[in-house]
């Protein structure tokens, strides 16, 4: 077990493609297998254009240029790369049940168990198994009980190496990582498991940043991370708003608390609210978890911070409703942003889709514009909330190729996502372009608002 020469990796999303990316470029002699089962999705990983390739991360597109086809591939023969892998990642999806018990907070995990069993129906030989999807505790023994009860003789270590990506910097966040979390069993076997695992870290990553736990510490640690980064930014949007009715600036309350040691400057950057497909997933995940124990109190205490951020999105929306002498039916609000960050085209739980559909209900006409995010996927994030029929968000929803266009004749301009490029773009141009009084509500707090009141604009940002 303890020499890797092949590892097959179940899952080409946002964590999958690039970790396993990263993972073929610094070991040249391990060969890197990604499956998935969606067709189009492996065909544009080996799309001969890496610009192509269906995850936007800045440095991912060189990464797979060095590594495709030397000892990085892409397949859809799932069954294939399992039976010829020493090591099996995975990494799909597992999102917030939509039915039965535990329905909008617990864990999806038919995905993980249709894994295992795969894993456990295609095995001839020994494997490690390696959990890279974010999953909450106690997961491990489910796997364990599918793959150990094949009845095949092949032996099975689980291993729980859980991701600590931000989306915009995954890449440097691979190469150069904070620390790297394994668990695994206290026996000779999992130990041996652990090590494997270490030692394919250990020819890019120090020793000393390689965390190993037992299995449950590793699950848990993944969602308290999570959540903690989480509360900070509904902690700081709580306080935004008092900021707003006091007449004190978020932006110098930030700095103030956060050049204490103690504190720390990150996470305390006052917004529309968190997005991505983790901090909510993993909070309500944490709740789920706290209240099957019991844990009133605990669990209580996790769900206001999802609570304050769902609060902060509406409370945006609702402000330029109240901006707009309380009415936006068939004004025209210009969205510059729609992923949930920037430098990444992922938009799950993006704030972009919930202020959007807020404003819908109000019969708002909205015009987007997002560098990175495709007009498809925008329809399909307001299809899925099912607040409406297609044919309605259709209507309501006009998106564009150009930021200049999407701004005519706005009454107001919304910043939903922080891309650099919003920051540089010819104001006065836009200005003139719209309906007046022509407002900017700046929900990332990223735009110049001196310079944009001294060309006109009456500005809203957040906590000031």
């Amino acid at each position: 077990m303890k020499n890797i020469t092949k590892i097959c990796c179940i899952g080409a999303g946002y964590v999958g493609g690039p970790t396993m990316a990263v993972v073929a470029k610094q070991c040249p002699n391990i060969k890197v297998t990604i499956v998935d089962l969606n067709e189009a999705r492996i065909a544009a990983w080996n799309d001969p254009d890496v610009n192509n390739i269906p995850v936007y991360e800045p440095g991912l597109s060189e990464v797979v240029a060095e590594a495709r086809g030397r000892n990085l591939f892409f397949s859809t023969d799932v069954d294939k790369a399992i039976d010829e892998a020493d090591m099996i990642f995975i990494s799909v999806n597992t999102p917030t049940k939509t039915y039965g018990a535990g329905k909008g907070m617990g864990a999806d995990l038919k995905w993980i168990e249709l894994c295992a069993r795969q894993i456990a129906r295609v095995s001839k030989s020994d494997k490690i198994v390696v959990e890279k999807s974010t999953l909450p505790v106690r997961t491990a023994e489910a796997v364990k009980d599918i793959l150990h009860n094949t009845g095949s003789g092949v032996k099975f270590q689980i291993l729980s190496n859980p991701e600590f990506l931000a989306e915009g910097t995954a890449v440097q966040d691979l190469l150069a990582p904070d620390r790297v979390l394994i668990g695994g069993d206290d026996s000779i076997e999992g130990k041996e498991a652990i090590q494997a695992l270490v030692d394919i870290y250990a020819q890019w990553i120090p020793l000393d940043r390689i965390l190993t736990t037992n299995v449950w510490s590793s699950e848990l640690s993944k969602l308290v991370a999570n959540a903690f980064l989480a509360q900070r930014i509904s902690s700081i949007n709580a306080i935004s708003e008092l900021c707003e009715k006091t007449e004190a600036n978020i932006n110098e309350v930030s700095r103030a608390i956060g050049t204490d040691s103690r504190i720390g400057p990150k996470f305390l950057k006052a917004s529309v609210g968190f997005g991505g497909s983790c901090f909510q997933k993993d909070i309500l995940n944490l709740v789920y978890i706290s209240r099957s124990f019991g844990l009133s109190e605990v669990a209580d205490y996790w769900e206001q911070v999802i609570i304050m951020n769902d609060h902060q999105k509406k409370r945006f929306a609702l402000n330029i409703v109240r901006s707009l002498y309380n009415t936006v039916s068939g004004k025209k609000i210009a969205f510059l942003g729609w992923a949930f960050k920037k430098d990444t085209n992922d938009t799950r739980e993006s704030a972009a889709i919930y202020v959007a559909d807020e404003l819908l209900n109000e019969q708002a006409s909205i015009q987007i514009y997002d560098p990175k995010v495709v007009e498809k996927q925008i329809y399909g994030d307001l299809d899925y909330l099912e607040t409406r029929s297609a044919e309605l968000n259709k209507s309501g929803v006009t998106v564009f190729n150009d930021p200049y266009e999407a701004c005519n004749d706005a009454h107001a301009i919304a910043v939903l996502t922080e891309w650099d490029e919003f920051k540089d773009y010819d104001w006065k141009r836009i200005y003139d372009s719209m309906l007046k009084p022509a407002k900017i509500f700046d929900g990332r707090n990223i735009l110049d608002h001196k310079l944009l009141k001294e060309i006109g604009f009456k500005v809203y940002g957040i906590g000031m």
